[in-house]
């Protein structure tokens, strides 16, 4: 059997071994300064090396992925199998499997570490080409599960995989430094250690316990934040549990419907007197028509001045409820969206933006329902260029806006209002608005 492996860094001369260990002719191909394999005929292109493979093994890297399948698709053999082992999204996966073909195509993602167990190391793999795939990596001693389904269903699994692994991981470096801090790691090892050795039974404590107890656990991740912080470490993932913790005591206090119904209901100034006037963009950025009002959930964008390219990614992955939020670096000589733009969005389900910069069209923004809030309008387009980032931290107005925070603005402006408080803040505005009618009707009879 011939097999051909691209991508020669550690992954790809473990694997080259394994198969030459198990009688494999094996041919190799990496643009890169790596050492060939004892036993691996290297190849000076990439598509001598695919020639008359029975199956070809892609190991470049993600990034690299789609133009190394690119570049061997024309010259793969008939019958022969493309095993696409790189990390990457199931995206990335279906059009590797288009380019090549998808009744040869099989997405394998490696479950576990290819250093310890070689290539013997775990794999799921799905697409048409899964079942010789699976016999091949059956034939290497791997573990093998073989999903079937379609190209990218294997990737999304290790994916899911690694929301765990890799949080874990660099929960346990940030706990382990902390506990060197402060004179106790050992100690700080062994709880770890406890607690890993617990399998499902703990698994289901951890779990259970912090949908029980989320408000307290938030209270005491929040004060193991200070303590790194005191002890000299960067308290990263201890401020983000105590951030998710505080999330879910705050969902339970009400589903997510009756949280927006209820903030649409409710004026900006009340909710923000109820957060000791705080998250209110600067009054700079302005309803662009009379009676405008949204509420939603914040898909942030941040972009060069006067240059939209990244607010049209924003627009091509928005969800229905989104609010644009838009880190324009307050320029106001070029519009970043437009009737055209809007109209997109609007399908897409957005219920409007809020731009520290400028917009236009804003009688067809007014006359298609599109709520807008800005520091301008001017009729001048923007520039497409980018360079620009989604879906990341942004500050407009002075205020810094994350992904999934609430946006809630009227005519007297917008606040935002911090996706783990939005429950507790509703609760607060609908105190102050209820005080407000009391003293108001006070006023009316003459008693106040």
């Amino acid at each position: 059997m011939r097999a051909s492996v691209l991508g020669l860094g550690e992954a790809g001369s473990l694997y080259s071994a394994g198969l030459v260990e198990r009688g494999w002719t094996v041919t190799g191909y990496d643009p890169a300064d790596n050492v060939t394999p004892d036993g691996v005929r290297r190849a000076g292109t990439p598509e001598a090396a695919v020639r008359d493979a029975d199956v070809v093994l892609s190991l470049v890297g993600g990034r690299a992925a789609e133009p190394a399948a690119q570049s061997v698709a024309a010259f793969l053999a008939r019958g022969s199998v493309y095993a696409d082992m790189n990390t990457t999204d199931p995206a990335a996966k279906r059009r590797i499997a288009a380019s090549v073909g998808d009744d040869r195509f099989a997405d394998v993602s490696v479950i576990g570490s290819v250093p310890e167990y070689g290539a013997a190391t775990a794999v799921v793999i799905s697409g048409a080409g899964s079942p010789p795939a699976a016999r091949l990596f059956a034939a290497l001693g791997a573990r093998v599960e073989d999903i079937a389904g379609a190209p990218g269903d294997a990737s999304a699994r290790k994916l899911l995989r690694s929301t765990f692994m890799k949080g874990l991981g660099a929960l346990i470096v940030e706990s382990s430094a902390a506990g060197r801090a402060a004179g106790a790691e050992e100690w700080v090892r062994t709880q770890i250690v406890n607690e890993l050795a617990g399998g499902e039974a703990a698994l289901d404590r951890l779990y259970e316990g912090t949908l029980r107890h989320a408000a307290r656990r938030a209270g005491e991740s929040a004060a193991a934040a200070e303590l790194l912080d005191s002890l000299g470490r960067r308290p990263v993932m201890t401020r983000a549990a105590a951030e998710a913790h505080q999330a879910l005591a705050d969902a339970a206090l009400m589903p997510d419907e009756e949280l927006l119904a209820g903030f649409s209901g409710l004026a900006v100034a009340n909710i923000g007197d109820a957060r000791d006037r705080m998250g209110m963009l600067d009054g700079g950025i302005r309803a662009l028509w009379k009676g405008a009002r949204l509420v939603g959930r914040a898909r942030t964008v941040w972009v060069r001045s006067g240059d939209n390219q990244a607010l049209h990614r924003a627009i091509r992955i928005s969800r229905p409820g989104d609010v644009l939020v838009v880190n324009g670096q307050g320029d106001t000589t070029r519009a970043l969206l437009g009737e055209l733009m809007a109209e997109r969005a609007k399908r897409r389900g957005v219920v409007g933006i809020v731009v520290d910069g400028a917009l236009r069209d804003i009688g067809e923004l007014e006359a298609i329902g599109f709520a807008a809030w800005a520091r301008a309008v001017t009729p001048a387009g923007p520039y497409k260029n980018g360079p620009g980032q989604v879906d990341v931290p942004v500050a407009v107005g002075g205020v810094v806006v994350r992904p999934g925070d609430l946006v809630v603005a009227d005519d007297d402006g917008v606040i935002v209002v911090p996706a783990a408080e939005a429950a507790a803040s509703l609760l607060g505005g609908r105190a102050v608005a209820t005080d407000e009618a009391r003293r108001r009707a006070a006023i009316l009879a003459g008693t106040a």
